[in-house]
């Protein structure tokens, strides 16, 4: 087991099986840029182009905890940027799952679909990636079992997806600094739980 995943469970921020185990299987080397290769496996965000990041593992590891993908699940992947949530999403879900990874930045859609068909998701059906504003979800898959954003709205999270998550759904996403978990619990009424003290960058519009 590499050193990351060791320090990520003894602080005891992986804890689910499942999600352990994706850890283990998916590369975090594989998702950052040649020169950064070396810093794969500390715990802080690398940069990966465009004024972007690929995530704290701490915090791609805290943020799927709070999301709980499952076998067979259809997940919403917006800001897909590096593509390693994606693939570790998509290896959670396995190969009844899909998930549909979003991001705006053409340039950081192909660096990330160029590292997750390292894994063969993508020409398994088990990924597809969309060159759309996340910020708008993406209707034509709705609805979906969860919905994980790794870039953070400012104020409030977007209307498309409190509509596009289904009853019993979960979205995670920044909002500002803090992680926020929105439980759907029916229609129009959500459970909302705030996990401050994180940075992100912003989630882009257009």
């Amino acid at each position: 087991m590499n050193p990351l995943i060791n320090y990520l469970l003894s602080i005891n921020i992986l804890k689910t099986p499942g999600i352990i185990e994706a850890f283990e299987k998916i590369d975090r080397k594989d998702f950052v840029p040649e020169e950064l290769k070396k810093e794969a496996y500390y715990d802080r965000p690398l940069p990966i182009g465009f004024g972007q990041t690929i995530s704290q593992p701490l915090v791609v590891a805290f943020m799927l905890e709070q999301l709980q993908p499952k076998l067979d699940d259809k997940i919403l992947d917006i800001g897909t940027g590096s593509g390693w949530t994606t693939a570790l999403l998509a290896e959670i879900v396995g190969p009844k799952g899909k998930v549909i990874a979003i991001e705006l930045v053409s340039e950081l859609m192909e660096f990330g679909k160029n590292n997750v068909a390292k894994y063969n998701f993508i020409e398994k059906g088990l990924v597809e990636f969309i060159c759309a504003d996340g910020s708008k979800g993406y209707k034509q898959e709705a609805c979906f079992d969860k919905i994980l954003a790794s870039a953070s709205a400012q104020k409030q999270i977007p209307n498309a997806w409190k509509e596009q998550v289904k009853i019993g759904g979960r979205i995670v996403t920044p909002v500002s600094s803090s992680i926020w978990l929105f439980v759907k619990k029916s229609q129009d009424k959500f459970e909302e739980t705030e996990y401050p003290g994180f940075a992100f960058v912003p989630l882009i519009e257009k």
